[in-house]
């Protein structure tokens, strides 16, 4: 069994970074009033106590919702991810972070439905319980990646699928390649967002290469390098599959001041295509 337990980096500046685009894509599907579906392979617990032990040994989120969290001025996706953020903080103090399934679930309406995967014998009770009284929401005990072959075309035939494992193992970036392949086979209309680190010392380019020769189209990457000297996690990016209208944009225009804020080295972004419709 892997041994990762998102607890020790909840509300970090990788999934700062990964929850904006999050709320941004689901509010631009949400423009629709037909329902969707939000299929996540790596759901962890859904939410975090910053007050614990795993999540004071290393105190991540300092430098992440941290930082953003007393903003007076932010721009307006920025504004509406801390907006609720906040539904989980009913005070002035940042005491908790929603996890992903917990903010898509506060975005999705009556008629949409969540898919929620976890692999770890000790998340997943936790976000079973979290998830006990919501009938939109189906949580299951096993391999996300593997469940795409299962839960895909969903019957809503709308919605965003988000990837984002923990690259504990050197085979999953190949893993994920495959199962987007798959997966977009089975779904070509389906909008997807994968999560990935950027490591010290290791390239990008087979990663974006795999997909570039995937024969997949309209395939977006927006990455946020926060500390080019750090030894190991510099920082993260996101590969964006089928993006609704106008998220390249707005990405363009945020990114820029979410690597100021968030930056403790040099700090650089991109949003490129890597392959265009």
């Amino acid at each position: 069994m892997l041994s990762y337990r998102h607890s020790f980096h909840a509300g970090n500046a990788a999934d700062v970074f990964k929850h904006i685009a999050l709320v941004l894509l689901l509010r631009a599907l949400l423009r629709k009033e037909t329902p969707l579906c939000y299929l996540e392979t790596h759901a962890g617990a859904g939410r975090y106590d910053l007050g614990c032990a795993e999540a004071q040994k290393n105190r991540e989120y300092a430098d992440g919702i941290g930082r953003l969290w007393s903003q007076g001025q932010a721009p307006a996706p920025v504004a509406d991810y801390l907006a609720l953020i906040r539904q989980f903080n009913p005070g002035q103090a940042l005491n908790a972070y929603p996890g992903s399934p917990a903010i898509a679930q506060c975005l999705l309406r009556p008629q949409d439905r969540l898919v929620l995967c976890e692999l770890h014998n000790s998340e997943y009770p936790l976000l079973k319980r979290l998830f006990s009284t919501d009938d939109r929401v189906a949580v299951h005990h096993q391999d996300g990646l593997q469940a795409l072959k299962a839960f895909l075309p969903p019957r809503e035939n709308r919605g965003l699928v988000f990837i984002d494992p923990a690259y504990e193992l050197p085979q999953t970036w190949q893993q994920v390649v495959d199962s987007i392949q798959i997966a977009h086979r089975r779904w070509p209309n389906g909008s997807y967002a994968i999560w990935y680190p950027l490591i010290a010392g290791r390239s990008r380019q087979p990663f974006g290469t795999r997909l570039e020769h995937s024969g997949i189209r309209k395939i977006l990457r927006a990455d946020m390098l926060l500390n080019e000297n750090e030894r190991g996690m510099q920082g993260s990016g996101l590969i964006i599959v089928n993006p609704p209208w106008q998220v390249k944009e707005t990405l363009e225009a945020l990114l820029p001041w979410l690597v100021r804020i968030l930056a403790v080295g040099q700090g650089a972004y991109t949003v490129d295509w890597l392959v265009e419709e």
